[in-house]
């Protein structure tokens, strides 16, 4: 309740025995009655009793609902029973301590960070002739991801609706910032991990024993070790989290100050007080929900984020390491480094703006429609900052004038017999890149100079004076990509970063205005719908999207010896660019479509109804009532 006018509450439930409640202070006169289609109450729905001389459950007949000829009996306030931190009758004082809002944020983010930990760098494979045994093992991976989704959605679902109840509603955007940047930080440490790992053969046992190294394309990482440290983890903080009640202390007089911003629609069906008890009523309140048009497309916004997002942290590394030829680990970590922390500061950013400034259900829609609207003009960034591909020996450029582009073979190395599915790109001294060793036409290398140098090879016109080896040969290559001449990387990943702020600053405000557009006892619910439609239209179709139009623009592509077509090793940079802003400005526009078109949609409860959790198409009027807080302390 936001003062003392007396009471603002539409229908009145006796408060339980055992539940005192707060009252006003002071004495008012409020006239109430309520027009419904359906008369309905919330359990969770606070009572102030007129005579608190008499019994817990009084007559309301000042309350009659229109077109009724008889009220339906109150239900007793039992959603916010507050309970200590503990298990059963084992409830230590030390625990206590962790029993707030702030003691299940802590938690609620280490568990949050152990989440996407589970994803680790992918290790380079070697072509081979005949299909794996080991095949079926795939399917192990599929229940594994699975139960994965089963362990971890409640997180998002019961976990975001938990911390809402704890909190006042200004505050609440700013927890659920602070829980969800921690789920954006989880990939990143994943990915500093595995990469840690990767240095570590598979077979551990083995040690330094193996003759292949990192640099050789064979070489299998031990990423198993990551999902067993994440098991570890994961089930670690499951102790703590069973401990905690099933509301806060505090929680029940939180609520009290809490309005409804449900959209009020004639489409949406009421329901009565016991509504959700049963299984039986999961198909009624999936299509309540499924008929609130603001919530529907909120989350076909989310799903338009989804899809482009989780495109962009698989393949940003591959764009940065083609445009810009860097290694396959130095773009990994410039993706990480702007992808990581820009999302959790997006995220953490929405959420305290709109703590800040108290804003409401519509504003917090314009603020992500706003947010939307900046990000979209960035995404522009990928036409300005991208680079020509680099001189490529029999793709972009020939081999000393002979042999045609597209055919990496040339009189020069025709009698080499080379494989095309062995990738090792080295750099000649003339500034041209070659396949590898063998189609630059090299007999003989130095391996102990790090990077690794070639000399003699008949491909490589001699254009500048070689420098000579340590063993007194002169070389004319090295070992990896020849050095961009490309300045343009810096602005790029300046303009990206700032993309990704504004793109992740929506994300706590969309979600805070699916908690506020929905039913307060369907908000678990909205949650768990929208973590299904984001993943079956965003983050499931979004790597597989990406993947096929990256792969659009390759012009290299690997071939077994087995004659299969398989990874693509050079692509056209200019197009890959183009191609991407056009997904990106595609999704954005969808977005911003959707989320508009919740703003024209959404309409708000009655105005001055300072009444939590209110009924849809609930009409709010008054009748004299007392509120006498002295005879309610006399008699306590």
């Amino acid at each position: 309740m936001k003062g003392c006018r007396g009471i603002e509450n539409p229908a009145f439930v006796a408060s339980s025995p055992d539940t005192p409640r707060r009252l006003c202070a002071s004495p008012s006169n409020v006239e109430v009655s309520v027009l419904s289609t359906n008369t309905r109450r919330e359990d969770s729905q606070p009572q102030e009793p007129q005579d608190p001389q008499k019994s817990p459950e009084p007559p309301l007949s000042s309350v009659t609902p229109a077109g009724s000829q008889e009220r339906p009996r109150p239900e007793s306030l039992s959603e916010f029973e507050e309970g200590p931190c503990g298990w059963g009758t084992f409830q230590p004082q030390c625990l206590q301590r962790c029993n707030t809002p702030q003691g299940f944020l802590f938690h609620y983010c280490l568990l949050a960070l152990t989440q996407d930990t589970c994803l680790t760098p992918k290790n380079r494979t070697s072509c081979t002739t005949s299909s794996s045994s080991l095949f079926n093992y795939l399917y192990v991976f599929i229940l594994g991801q699975l139960l994965l989704g089963v362990g971890g959605t409640p997180l998002y679902t019961l976990g975001t609706a938990f911390i809402d109840d704890s909190v006042p509603t200004h505050k609440s955007s700013l927890y659920i910032g602070i829980g969800y940047s921690m789920s954006v930080l989880g990939p990143a440490v994943g990915y500093v991990l595995g990469g840690q790992l990767l240095t570590l053969y598979i077979d551990v046992d083995l040690g330094q024993s193996t003759d292949i190294t990192e640099d050789d394309p064979r070489w299998l990482g031990a990423w198993w070790i990551g999902f067993l440290m994440s098991w570890f983890l994961a089930w670690s903080l499951i102790i703590p989290f069973s401990c905690f009640p099933k509301h806060l202390p505090g929680t029940a007089e939180i609520q009290d100050g809490k309005t409804s911003q449900a959209h009020q629609s004639n489409s949406l069906q009421n329901t009565d007080g016991n509504f959700g008890q049963s299984f039986k009523d999961f198909p009624a309140a999936l299509k309540n929900l499924m008929r609130n048009t603001v919530f529907m497309c909120l989350v076909l916004s989310t799903c338009s984020e989804a899809l482009v997002t989780t495109g962009f942290a698989t393949f940003l590394p591959k764009f940065i390491e083609n445009q810009f030829g860097l290694s396959s680990s130095s773009a990994a970590t410039l993706g990480g480094a702007v992808l990581v922390p820009g999302a959790a500061l997006g995220q953490i950013l929405g959420g305290v703006l709109v703590s800040k400034f108290k804003m409401t259900c519509k504003n917090i829609m314009k603020f992500a429609l706003l947010t939307s609207v900046i990000a979209l003009t960035l995404s522009f960034v990928f036409l300005y900052a991208n680079c020509e591909n680099e001189p490529f020996a029999g793709v972009s450029e020939s081999y000393n004038r002979t042999g045609e582009l597209g055919n990496l073979t040339a009189p020069c190395n025709a009698n080499c017999h080379c494989l095309r599915s062995y990738y090792y790109p080295l750099c000649g001294g003339d500034g041209v890149q070659y396949f590898s060793p063998c189609y630059a036409g090299c007999t003989n290398s130095v391996s102990k100079r790090h990077p690794k140098v070639y000399y003699n090879c008949s491909c490589i016109e001699r254009k500048i004076e070689l420098t000579p080896t340590p063993s007194g040969f002169a070389f004319e290559a090295k070992a990896g990509k020849c050095p961009t001449r490309c300045a343009n990387l810096p602005i790029f990943l300046v303009i990206f970063f700032a993309t990704i702020v504004f793109t992740f600053m929506a994300g706590t405000p969309i979600t805070v205005s699916i908690l506020r557009c929905v039913n307060h006892k369907q908000r678990s619910l909205a949650l768990g719908i929208q973590c299904m439609l984001l993943r079956i239209l965003g983050t499931i179709p979004g790597p597989i999207i990406f993947g096929i139009t990256i792969d659009s623009t390759c012009i290299l592509w690997d071939i077994n010896e087995c004659g299969i077509k398989g990874a693509c090793w050079i692509y056209n940079n200019i197009r890959m660019a183009h191609m991407l802003v056009a997904i990106s400005v595609t999704c954005k526009v969808i977005t911003i479509f959707f989320i508009g078109f919740a703003i024209f949609l959404y309409k708000p409860p009655p105005s001055g109804t300072d009444v939590p959790f209110l009924d849809q198409n609930t009409v709010v009027t008054t009748v004299p009532l007392e509120c006498d807080l002295k005879k309610i302390g006399n008699e306590d």
